[in-house]
This record gives structure tokens, sequence and C-alpha cells, in this order.
């Protein structure tokens, strides 16, 4: 559809309702399904599954500009193959699932007494107020780099801020899993996270901007693998996984629906100054990662030392 579209409204409809809507329905089905298969090392199988977003992360842009900068292929012909690139990596995918225990003749599409558990609130409110922040640089890094440091091809940082995000989604899960806990270390990565968007502030150079990429990339990656993982243990119940991780996703994708059109804003208002962006996307972070403090005090209290 996108291919075929010359109208801003049609751009939206392909892209922002059609590819929106597709993803949720890959996504968190896929989350589900996955982490009804695992008990033990769960957190580890989401986190490289997690890996895979950072490998679209490169392939996608870098094919996407290819593409588009080759004289002979053009937009609507980049759209065709980037679709058909899209249904080949997800045909094994389709084929391959298999939900691990039979779906649930009777039960509830919302289970509404999970509002009244403060550990599944606390954990919603924290993944809520990360993803908040979190995307800001995957949206506007690109823009900053040309508009404020007056870089002509932004795309490979992109791909960089992408690529070290194979690391960040696998390593710390399987480092949350076998030593400090998935709680304890998605509170550490958001830590630094936030730190390192309220660093963004300050850097206005190339070298500068490259090395806060492959950081924060790292981390933000990290956190973005942790946070779904999480998602999947909101309840003993493993019949019950499916319904709570589409709740906590379907709260979060308002999240990341209003979280670009917010930091828009506030650099228009700001005159196209990315200071106000920069400093509400580290404050939701902030605020999400006290959020995980207290899911973490839900279970363990004040045990600092506590591996949850």
């Amino acid at each position: 559809m996108a291919s075929l579209s010359t109208r801003y409204y049609q751009i939206l409809l392909s892209q922002a309702v059609c590819v929106g809507i597709g993803s949720g329905l890959v996504f968190t089905p896929g989350l589900s399904v996955m982490g009804s298969y695992f008990q033990k090392y769960r957190s580890v199988a989401v986190g490289l599954s997690a890996a895979g977003a950072a490998t679209g992360g490169m392939v996608y842009p870098a094919t996407t500009n290819a593409l588009l900068n080759h004289s002979d292929i053009g937009y609507p012909w980049t759209m065709r193959i980037l679709a058909l690139i899209m249904l080949v990596t997800h045909i094994p995918s389709v084929v391959g699932y298999r939900p691990y225990l039979p779906p649930r003749s009777t039960g509830p599409v919302v289970e509404w007494d999970a509002f009244r558990e403060p550990p599944f609130v606390f954990f919603t409110a924290a993944m809520f107020l990360n993803f908040w922040g979190l995307y800001m640089a995957f949206y506007y890094l690109g823009i900053f780099a040309r508009e404020q440091i007056h870089l002509e091809e932004s795309i490979n940082l992109l791909v960089v801020l992408n690529g070290v995000g194979v690391i960040g989604r696998s390593s710390p899960c399987f480092l949350g899993e076998r030593y400090t806990g998935i709680v304890n270390i998605t509170i550490f990565c958001s830590a630094v996270s936030a730190i390192c968007v309220y660093c963004w502030v300050a850097i206005n150079n190339l070298p500068g901007l490259y090395a806060w990429a492959v950081i924060y990339g790292i981390f933000a990656g990290a956190t973005q693998a942790l946070l779904p993982a999480l998602a999947t243990r909101q309840t003993k119940d493993i019949t019950k996984v499916g319904t709570r991780t589409g709740m906590v996703l379907t709260i979060v994708s308002f999240s990341c629906l209003t979280a670009p059109a917010i930091q828009g804003a506030l650099i228009q208002a700001c005159g196209g100054d990315y200071l106000g962006a920069q400093a509400f996307s580290a404050s939701a972070i902030v605020l999400g990662m006290i959020f995980l403090w207290l899911y973490r005090w839900c279970h363990v209290g004040l045990k600092i030392d506590a591996k949850v």
C-alpha cells in the first residue's frame, strides 16, 4: 500500500495504521507464546529474540537508504522490496510457532482484577514511563545530527545505535537470570539510559555523538528487552501469561504513540532546540525507574542485596 501512496493520508493509513496493527499482531502473540515455553530462562529467551529487532534496526534503514539513492529503483520499488523482505522473514516464524498450551476455552480478554495488584500496576506504569522516553533517540537522533551538527549522512548513526543493541538486548537478560536478578539489572539499565539522555544535552560534535550512540544503544536496548521479558512474568498462572502480557503492551502502546508527538512539539516550542524534549525523555525514564523500585519493593521490600 505504501508503494502506491502519493498523499499524506495514504502514507498515514498504510504505515501508521496498517503497519502498527500488523506489528502488534505479530509482536504480542509471539512474545506470549515464547514466554509460555520457558519458566526458568524465560528472560534469556525473550532477550535473544529481542536481539532480532536490533538486527532489523540495522538492516532496514541501511537497505532503505541504499535503495532510495539508487536511480533505477526509486520509492515505490523500495517499499515493495522491503515488503518482500518482511514476508520472507515472517514465514518461518508463522509456520514454526506453536502454542505450548492449548488456548483457554473461557476467560476474559481483560483481567480487571490485575489492576488491584500493586506489583502489576507499578510495573505497567514503569514500562509506560520508560518507553515514553527511551525511543526519542531512535526517532530524532538522525534529525538532531543533521540540524545541530550539520551531518549530511546520518544513517550510519542509526545503524550504530541499533547495532550495539544486539549486545544490549541479549547479554543483560543472561546476566540477570544468572547473577543479579532481572528486576535489579533492569533498574540499573534504566538509570544509565536516563543519565545518557541527560548527557545528550552537552554533545555538540560528531565523535561525541557516535560515542554517545554506542553507550546509549547498549543500555537502552537492554531496557527495551528486559521490560517485555518482565511483562511475561506478571502472573504465576502460565495460562494467563498471554492475557497479562497483552494488557501491559496495550497500555504501553499509548506511550509509544504519544511520545514522538510530545517530543516533536517540545522541539518546535523551543525553536528547534532539543533541550526540552531531552529533559522530558530523561525525566520520564527516571520516573519509570522509580516505579520499578516500587515494583521491586512489593516483592522483597528494602533488601538491597536481594536477587529479584
